[in-house]
């Protein structure tokens, strides 16, 4: 393995290949994968998403990954989720009604995003927390890329939370531990999310 030794959860929902090819602009060494003794012994597990949170939880689940994604937090080793990566890391989503539980890495729920216009898609600027690491180094005014109608709004957790406001304000990105997600899409967002990912990296 190299110093920055990467597995792209391979699950059947997410943006893998994108997700890939940004991080080995940033220097990453990546591989996309569903094995889970890679998942479990590489040095940065990223953990992408797209579509409905239950249908995430039940790819994570069908391959057996929640319990390695739980030990990876639970030893202190790097994991980023994205978009709905991000999302299921909460307690629970709601959707059209329906309650499914998370992997429970953090206090909360997903639900609805409270706006005129859905899906929230587009660039949009942050408030980033002045201790992220994701978020290091830039200015206030970069814009990350969105596709999403459902977001986190709040948690009880210590963590360090970056917001953004459309309609509402809701958590744009989260730091706790070795935990960090992004709810926008970093591996979509050019220079920004290269930077962004970058500083992940610094991490592992």
């Amino acid at each position: 393995m190299t110093d920055r030794d990467v597995v792209v959860l391979d699950y059947g929902f997410g943006n893998i290949r994108s997700a890939q090819r940004a991080l080995e602009r940033v220097g990453g060494s990546v591989e996309v994968t569903a094995d889970l003794g890679r998942a479990r012994d590489c040095h940065g597990l990223v953990v992408p998403g797209v579509g409905a949170f239950e249908a995430c939880m039940g790819g994570i689940k069908a391959i057996g990954a929640l319990p390695v994604i739980h030990e990876r937090i639970d030893a202190g080793r790097p994991v980023l989720g994205i978009c709905v990566g991000a999302q299921i890391m909460f307690e629970r989503g709601i959707e059209h009604g329906v309650e499914c539980d998370g992997v429970a890495a953090m206090q909360g729920q997903v639900a609805h995003v409270k706006a005129e216009i859905l899906p929230h898609m587009g660039w949009n600027i942050v408030d980033a927390h002045p201790e992220s690491q994701l978020h290091k180094g830039m200015d206030a005014d970069t814009r990350f890329y969105f596709v999403h109608s459902y977001a986190a709004k709040s948690t009880s957790d210590d963590a360090v939370v970056t917001t953004c406001t459309y309609g509402e304000t809701f958590i744009a990105s989260y730091e706790r531990g070795s935990l960090s997600a992004t709810q926008f899409h970093p591996e979509k967002s050019g220079d920004a999310g290269a930077h962004l990912l970058a500083n992940w990296m610094e991490t592992l």
